[in-house]
């Protein structure tokens, strides 16, 4: 898969995500998150950096895991940061992530929270 298709907006980072991890290139995934990005998967031991975000998407492709599409909830914006969110595809749970406006236009992850659990 190729890494040189870049999110023109946040929304778009988490439909590269599904197709890239459904492809099984867990390189271009973490290429999606910027160098010192912080991913809390799982919840209570946060990782930083696009080598162990890789390494933990490498572990899903590994397991066989695939991605469903999940429609994007409103996205937030201020300046050149956005929040963006998705339903879990079960419904049990909303993903959330901050997005940063690269100098390019394009957009990365920051920060990702892939699962928040509802009440």
């Amino acid at each position: 898969m190729s890494n040189d298709v870049h999110a023109a907006e946040p929304e778009d980072v988490t439909r590269l995500v599904t197709e890239r991890l459904n492809a099984g290139d867990a390189t271009g995934v973490a290429a999606l998150y910027e160098p010192d990005a912080v991913l809390a998967f799982p919840i209570e031991h946060p990782v930083s950096g696009r080598e162990a975000i890789r390494l933990i998407y490498q572990e899903m492709v590994d397991a066989g895991v695939k991605f469903g599409s999940e429609a994007p909830l409103p996205t937030v914006r201020f300046e050149n940061l956005a929040l963006t969110s998705t339903r879990s595809a079960d419904n049990t749970g909303l993903r959330v992530q901050v997005l940063r406006r690269q100098a390019d236009g394009s957009w990365m992850r920051i920060i990702d929270r892939p699962e928040v659990p509802q009440p």
